[in-house]
């Protein structure tokens, strides 16, 4: 239940608190005051989207806070828990949100910041809302359905895991059907260019490595005049006597003879002799490669031409397929899948349809179940919500729960289902949307509150003027009836009917004030003497008169009975 709201800095709230009670509570005021804005300002700690519209003009941010109390705080706790945020051991709950004008939104949790998916996971379990938009949810077909299946236990839910999983396998597999049935034409085209494509790679004769050796003989081979050039002169320089000079090997040869002729006069000289005698046969042995370097070589214009050639054909080859050999071969490999596919299209046509077959008789098998638990609640929602109608002062009401099968799967089953309702003797059943008029309308979505409110679970429900088009006899109804509801649950009610707020346990006020210029809604508790005020003024009008307050007394006193008796 919501123990304490406060709200700062929000529409035309500059600083407001308000401590509610358990059972029913109801805020009256007059139009404009603000009543709608503490709603909405519950919306936005319960998770909704931060509108900085609503930040009070000339102000930064507002600040909005919620504290709960919970009853049953197990559910909650093992959310926070796998949130990471603390738990309080007197089972309290601290929900916050800043509303910055610039657009940012800060949410907080018992102190630990949250982001709206994680707060909407938490508070989802916490306060219901019942604002005017939901009258046209009602009114929508395809929410009719889910509300039925609200109803439902573990075996519905996991009957709808099951459909929606075999609705996108099949999915899946027409999807592959679709791509298996091309044209013949167009079949024929895509297996021609497969296979050229194929071939085109295949005869390349591509190796993981052959690139690299085929550049490097390319490289060799369209340099060899240069290198036999280079490498000649090296030769002579090294062991051919020419008109420049001795060679590099009759130098050293001499300096050997040199070395010799000193060694015995010094032992340290006969390791330099040692050195120069190894370089001498070092280079003896690099001049005889060099000459038969120099004497195999020789230019094969033919194989120039061959790799020149091949050269082309790889990169030819990565334009189309891929930058490298290993991406071309990968390429080849998926094409020759979808080669073969094609190839066995009336094979793949064949499996692909029979596993169609089969997954629609294991849908058409889930669906068969999902109907019949369906029906069940259907007959409990129309048995359930037909009482309280009858409840609610629509004696003559008859409301069915309509089944149609679909023309094919989706992905919650094959079951269209529509609610039709007959609100006056001898009319035929029509759907909602035909014949509702606000006053039932406003009774048909309390009537589904009172029999969700026992499933769900959810300790408190806030309604938004629930009392749209109702007064008289019936808004006593209806007022009885939210506070049948509040001996279960915390019920906050925003109402205009005095036969409503009179049957609260604590009634607001809710007022706006003019200073300076700038208008700003407050809120208070009204103790014996103000309710009868304000009861007289919803009653009466401005002009309060002894008769309405007489009245307005009167409806306290049946209130208070009425409690005795629930």
């Amino acid at each position: 239940m919501i123990v304490e709201l406060n709200i700062s800095n929000f529409a035309i709230i500059d600083d407001l608190k308000i401590n509610f009670t358990k059972g029913f509570n109801v805020l009256t005021g007059e139009t404009g005051t603000g009543k709608s804005i503490i709603v909405e300002g519950i919306g936005m700690i319960l998770g909704q989207r931060a509108n900085r519209n609503m930040v009070r003009t000339g102000k930064e941010k507002s600040i909005l806070e919620g504290i709960f109390y919970l009853d049953n705080p197990q559910k909650i706790n093992m959310i926070l828990e796998n949130f990471g945020i603390d738990t309080d051991p007197s089972n309290y709950l601290l929900i916050s949100r800043e509303i910055h004008n610039n657009g940012r939104s800060i949410s907080r949790v018992n102190g630990r910041t949250v982001t709206l998916t994680m707060l909407n996971r938490i508070t989802s379990n916490l306060v219901d809302i019942h604002g005017q938009h939901e009258h046209q949810s009602l009114l929508d077909v395809e929410n009719h359905i889910k509300l039925i299946d609200t109803f439902g236990n573990v075996e519905l839910r996991t009957l709808l895991g099951n459909v929606k999983e075999a609705y996108l396998e099949l999915l899946k597999e027409k999807k592959k059907l679709e791509e298996l049935s091309l044209d013949t034409i167009e079949r024929d085209r895509e297996i021609d260019l497969l296979k050229y494509q194929i071939d085109e790679i295949h005869d390349a004769n591509l190796l993981k490595y052959d690139e690299d050796e085929i550049m490097r003989e390319y490289k060799k081979l369209s340099n060899i005049k240069e290198i036999g050039h280079n490498l000649g002169g090296i030769a002579d320089s090294i062991g051919n006597e020419n008109q420049h000079g001795i060679s590099i090997i009759s130098n050293i040869s001499k300096c050997i003879s040199n070395m010799k002729n000193i060694i015995k006069y010094d032992n340290v000289l006969e390791e330099y002799n040692n050195v120069l005698e190894y370089i001498s046969f070092e280079l003896q042995d690099l001049y005889r490669s060099i000459l038969d370097y120099l004497e195999n070589i020789n230019i094969d214009e033919e194989r120039l031409e061959f790799l020149e050639d091949r050269i082309d054909i790889i990169n030819n080859l990565k334009r189309k397929y891929g930058s490298t050999i290993e991406d071309i071969l990968r390429y080849k490999d998926s094409i020759e899948k979808r080669y073969e596919e094609l190839l066995n299209n009336e094979k793949e046509v064949e499996k692909t349809l029979k596993r169609i077959e089969a997954i629609k008789d294991i849908l058409s098998d889930y669906c068969n179940q999902l109907t019949e638990i369906r029906k069940i609640i259907g007959k409990k929602i129309e048995a359930l919500i037909t009482k309280e109608l009858k409840d609610l002062n629509m004696e003559n009401v008859i409301f069915k729960v309509d089944f149609k099968k679909l023309d094919d799967f989706t992905q919650t089953g094959w079951d269209r289902i529509e609610f039709l309702i007959s609100t006056n003797k001898g009319e035929d059943l029509k759907p909602l949307s035909k014949i509702i008029s606000g006053g039932e309308m406003s009774r048909i979505m309390l009537a589904f509150k009172r029999i969700l409110a026992d499933y769900d679970n959810i300790p408190c429900l806030i309604f938004d003027e629930i009392d749209t088009g109702i007064s008289g006899r019936t808004a006593q109804i209806v007022g009885e009836k939210i506070k049948m509801i509040s001996k279960k649950h915390q019920v906050i009610c925003i109402s205009h009917l005095p036969q409503i707020a009179a049957l609260a346990d604590t009634h607001f006020l809710i007022d706006k004030q003019i200073n300076n210029d700038k208008t700003s809604t407050f809120v208070r508790k009204l103790k014996k003497q103000e309710r009868i005020d304000e009861l007289s003024r919803l009653l009466g009008g401005v002009d309060l008169t002894d008769t309405t307050k007489l009245h307005a007394k009167e409806m306290l006193e049946m209130s208070k009975k009425l409690d005795v008796k629930s």
